[in-house]
C-alpha cells in the first residue's frame, strides 16, 4: 500500500480536445442527429419523483436506530443522492426545459439538489460548462486535480483517501484553481438550501439531516456510483482523454456513462445518447471503454501508474470566455 506512483506531472499535450472536431464529422455524415439535441420531457417528472421519494425517506428514517439509519444512508439515500448530482448535471445543459427558459432550469436545479443538502448546482452549471468548452485547459477546467492532489494522493492507500474525499475536494478545487465571483443565483441558492436543511431538522430532528448530508458525502465518495469521476476522464490509456461506460449503473444516472457522446453533443439529452451510439456507431465502437465503474476504482488504487496526475491538460490559446 506504500508504493509511489513515478508519475510527477500531468499529460500536457498542445493540440485541442477531440470532441468539436468529431461533432462535425458526425453532424456532416448524420445529419439527423441534430433531431435528438433539445430537452426531455420525461426528465422533470423523473426529478421530481426522486425528490418526493427522498422527503419520504427524511419522514420514514426519522423514528430509526441510528444503525438502521446508517444503514439506509449508504445502501439507499447515497445512490439517490448521487443520482439526484447527476440530474442537476443534466438540468445544467438546458435539457429540463429548453435553453428558451434557462431560467427555469436554474431554479428548478436548486428544487433538485434540496434532498442533497449541499448548496451547488448554481456553482456546478458556471464550472460544468468551462469544463464542455475548455477542457483539460489549465487553469480554467477544475474537474482537474490540483499539484497537491497529484503529488501527495501517490500511493496507493493515500489514493484511497483521495476517493473517500471526493466531495471535498470538488468543492475546495474551484476555489484553488479558478475562483470567481459569487453570483445572485448562487446566493439565491445557498439561502433555499439552508432554510431547507433547517427546516427539515425543526420538522423531524437530526435523523434525516444526518441521512441527507452523509448520503451526500458517501455517495459521492467510496461508491460504486463514483466510480464514473474517475473513469470519465482520467488516462487509463496514454493518449485517450474521455472514455465512455457501458453498464448498467446509467439506469441509475441518465445515462452519464455515455462521455464521449455527452462530450461530442452536450445538448442531447442523456436518454438519448444511446441513440448516438447507434447511429454513429463508427465513431465509439473502437475507443476504449469500460463496464463497470467499480472496476475502473480498484484499477485505479492498485494500479501503480495511476494517480490523480493522469489527466491531459493543455495551455488555452486565445480569448477565454467563461461562465
Amino acid at each position: 500500500m506504500g508504493n509511489r506512483v513515478a508519475r510527477e506531472d500531468y499529460e500536457w499535450v498542445y493540440t485541442d480536445q477531440p470532441h468539436a472536431d468529431r461533432r462535425k464529422e458526425i453532424l456532416a455524415k448524420y445529419p439527423e442527429i441534430k433531431s435528438l439535441m433539445g430537452p426531455d420531457r420525461r426528465l422533470k417528472w423523473i426529478v421530481c419523483t426522486m425528490v418526493v421519494i427522498q422527503f419520504l425517506a427524511f419522514y420514514l428514517v426519522k423514528d430509526l436506530d441510528w444503525k438502521w439509519v446508517l444503514f439506509w444512508t449508504y445502501s439507499f439515500g447515497s445512490c439517490i443522492n448521487h443520482s439526484m448530482t447527476l440530474a442537476i448535471h443534466e438540468i445544467s445543459h438546458n435539457t429540463a426545459f429548453g435553453n428558451n427558459k434557462a431560467t427555469w432550469n436554474r431554479y428548478f436545479a436548486m428544487f433538485a439538489n434540496l434532498p442533497i443538502g449541499l448548496p451547488y448546482s448554481a456553482s456546478f452549471k458556471r464550472y460544468h460548462l468551462d469544463h464542455h468548452r475548455y477542457l483539460g485547459g489549465d487553469g480554467v477546467d477544475v474537474d482537474i486535480p490540483t499539484e497537491f492532489e497529484g503529488w501527495f494522493f501517490c500511493t496507493r492507500f493515500r489514493k484511497l483517501i483521495w476517493i473517500i474525499l471526493q466531495p471535498l475536494f470538488y468543492a475546495v478545487r474551484p476555489l484553488c484553481i479558478n475562483p470567481k465571483p459569487i453570483s445572485q443565483l448562487e446566493v439565491t441558492n445557498l439561502v433555499f438550501q439552508v432554510a431547507f436543511n433547517v427546516l427539515l431538522y425543526w420538522m423531524w430532528g437530526a435523523k434525516p439531516v444526518v441521512y441527507m448530508l452523509a448520503g451526500s458525502m458517501l455517495g459521492m465518495g467510496l461508491h460504486p456510483i463514483s466510480g464514473h469521476f474517475i473513469a470519465e476522464h482520467y488516462m487509463f490509456l496514454k493518449g485517450y482523454e474521455t472514455y465512455s461506460y457501458y453498464g448498467s449503473l446509467n439506469l441509475l444516472t441518465f445515462n452519464v456513462g455515455y462521455h464521449n457522446e455527452h462530450h461530442d453533443f452536450p445538448s442531447i439529452p442523456g436518454r438519448r445518447l444511446p441513440m448516438v451510439k447507434e447511429i454513429a456507431s463508427e465513431y465509439y465502437q473502437d475507443l476504449p471503454q469500460y463496464t463497470s465503474w467499480v472496476h475502473v476504482l480498484y484499477d485505479f488504487i492498485m494500479d501503480d501508474s495511476l494517480s490523480p496526475y493522469c489527466r491531459i491538460k493543455r495551455k488555452l490559446k486565445g480569448d477565454v470566455k467563461q461562465e
